[in-house]
């Protein structure tokens, strides 16, 4: 690629090509903005990881057009990524085709059994959220959510406003106890 002997050729391919690489995926979260790195949402993440992935092939190529295609991808990608941002606030939610919706786990300190098993969520995993988030009694507990993102979410408290759950499937709106 640089027309230097094999080792030598390695060195400057690597040193060169992954610096243009990572200089270029900066430029273009710079312009794109941190959601690029975000787990927003599940598209979110398979951008974040497909880009890693492009920009170490980017980084071992051994000719240009191949750097040049894994560039392009990642900017397809981020692309992609802000033209579907825009889509779902303009549009005010979430596009199920791309990204799943927050699930309900518990409920009013009530195991959601069907939600954990669909989810393949164990009981144990949403016990140790709870000790995360500090809750002391499960009757505290509003409601436990499995976000588009993987995470869970506890919600304690007294009072829970409707637009925290507006989008959470399985919710019934119950009195608190």
């Amino acid at each position: 690629m640089f027309a230097l002997p094999d080792t030598a050729d390695a060195i400057v391919r690597g040193l060169v090509l992954g610096t243009v690489g990572l200089s270029f995926v900066i430029l273009l979260v710079r312009i794109v903005g941190l959601r690029s790195f975000s787990k927003m949402t599940a598209f979110d993440f398979i951008v974040t990881l497909a880009t890693g992935s492009l920009l170490a092939s980017a980084g071992t190529v051994s000719s240009w057009p191949n750097f040049i295609q894994a560039l392009v991808a990642i900017a397809t990608l981020m692309g992609l990524q802000v033209v579907l941002a825009i889509y779902r606030r303009k549009r005010g939610g979430s596009s199920s085709a791309l990204e799943n919706e927050p699930l309900v786990l518990m409920e009013n300190g009530q195991f959601k059994d069907d939600a954990l098993k669909s989810s393949r969520v164990a009981r144990n995993d949403v016990l140790a959220k709870l000790r995360a988030a500090n809750v002391l009694r499960l009757s505290d507990v509003r409601l436990v959510v499995l976000e588009t993102t993987g995470d869970i979410s506890v919600l304690h408290g007294d009072h829970l406003d409707d637009e925290l759950i507006h989008d959470v499937r399985s919710y019934q709106k119950q009195p608190a106890r």
